[in-house]
């Protein structure tokens, strides 16, 4: 026997010649807990990163109510720009800021834009379209905008046939003389509807159901002063804004440029009303179809006067 055999042979026998030994068990590994201070950091930084996204780039916003009807209905899901005129102190997602003056790499909107304001002394949002600027001259009579002592054009187009459902059931307020049933057999609320100009072209829908004497439909003349916007909403005649006093849950004139939040851009999706929280399907079957991705950015016509 060689002397590799006699060592292999001496490995695998006991010192008395029996069979070899097993090879011992492997330690099995002290299982670590859970590092609860890590978890924690972790979450706060993904929290601090959705809100500064929120706060800083872009935010969803919901349509509450019909100020912007037929532009946007109760229901919209939007996309909210924070950065188009720079940051104020109503930037954050939740408006805990006092009041500061001015805005980091501000920027005045353009007319026609639609954005989000926080009004003077609270804490929610409304959405409205920026109808004049800083020096521009504001008049309305008899439901026509005269800005700068000329009417803006608009233009009567089919009304506009807004599907009822549980979000617009058009039955309330001026709008339910407007409830009808359209060939398919569906009820639709026909809102009056018209095509507004202003004098940079940019054209948008809005709704006039008529001159109310005594309502929003008689304004001014107002000047707007410097780092402040005229809003309007495109529902002439049930919109709470610069037309309206605070008392009245209005706007009381023109806004200043800080309570500006951001410009509304697109719709992301639309609900009907008919979700529960508690059920996702319904989440899936309360959504309207063709309102997904539409751009909130007016049309611009060829001619643009920005005077």
């Amino acid at each position: 026997m060689t002397d590799t055999a006699a060592t292999a042979t001496a490995r695998e026998s006991t010192p008395e010649g029996g069979p070899a030994a097993p090879p011992p068990a492997p330690a099995t590994p002290t299982k670590a807990g859970t590092d609860w201070w890590a978890e924690a950091k972790g979450l706060f930084w993904l929290v601090l990163a959705v809100l500064g996204f929120h706060s800083l780039i872009a935010k969803p916003f919901y349509i509450p109510s019909e100020s912007m009807m037929p532009t946007l209905i109760k229901g919209d899901r939007l996309v909210v720009s924070k950065f188009p005129y720079g940051w104020s102190y109503v930037s954050p997602s939740f408006h805990v800021l006092p009041f500061m003056p001015g805005r980091f790499f501000g920027h005045m909107p353009e007319r026609g834009d639609v954005v989000i304001l926080t009004p003077p002394g609270e804490q929610s949002d409304y959405i409205k379209r920026v109808i004049g600027l800083p020096g521009d001259t504001i008049e309305v009579h008899e439901g026509v905008v005269r800005l700068n002592g000329r009417d803006l054009p608009r233009v009567a187009e089919a009304p506009a046939a807004i599907p009822i459902d549980a979000n617009v059931p058009c039955d309330h307020g001026l709008e339910a003389q407007y409830r009808v049933v359209d060939a398919s057999g569906h009820g639709v609320c026909a809102l009056p509807r018209f095509r507004e100009t202003l004098p940079n072209g940019r054209s948008y829908d809005t709704v006039d159901m008529g001159y109310i004497p005594g309502s929003g439909d008689d304004y001014g003349p107002v000047t707007v002063p410097p780092r402040r916007v005229f809003v309007m909403g495109d529902n002439r005649d049930e919109s709470a804004d610069s037309r309206y006093p605070t008392e009245e849950l209005g706007l009381g004139g023109p806004v200043p440029w800080e309570n500006l939040g951001g410009r509304a851009d697109f719709i992301t999706f639309s609900l009907d009303g008919r979700s529960e929280w508690y059920n996702p399907i319904s989440w899936l079957t309360a959504l309207r179809g063709g309102r997904s991705g539409i751009s909130l950015h007016p049309a611009r016509s060829t001619k643009d006067d920005r005077r």
